[in-house]
């Protein structure tokens, strides 16, 4: 009968050092898991916040595409546009001209 004892107290300290590997191993697996997603994490946390100063930056954009597009509705653009591009004035406007012989 002490041949029988001693094999189940071998096969009982096995089996336990077995379980704890496996939970070791477990541990283990489960911790470079957790350090990847924390990793993956802070990667998206990053985009996430470049994307949103982005949206941010385009939206920006829009109201001041948005506002020029108000401003060349009005009479005032297309009076902008004839006295700088076309060089076009009122009747009644006096305008000045540099004389360019004594500018040089």
């Amino acid at each position: 009968m002490g041949g029988r004892s001693r094999n189940n107290r071998k096969e009982k300290r096995a089996g336990r050092l077995g379980v704890s590997v496996m939970v070791f191993l477990l541990l283990a697996v489960m911790s470079s898991q957790i350090v990847k997603l924390h990793a993956k994490e802070q990667e998206y946390q990053v985009r996430e916040n470049a994307l949103q100063e982005q949206l941010e930056a385009e939206q920006r954009r829009e109201a001041n595409l948005q506002e020029y597009e108000e401003y060349i509705k009005t009479d005032a653009y297309v009076e902008d546009v004839a006295k700088s591009k076309l060089g076009l004035v009122y009747a009644d406007e006096i305008v000045f001209k540099e004389d360019k012989a004594q500018a040089e």
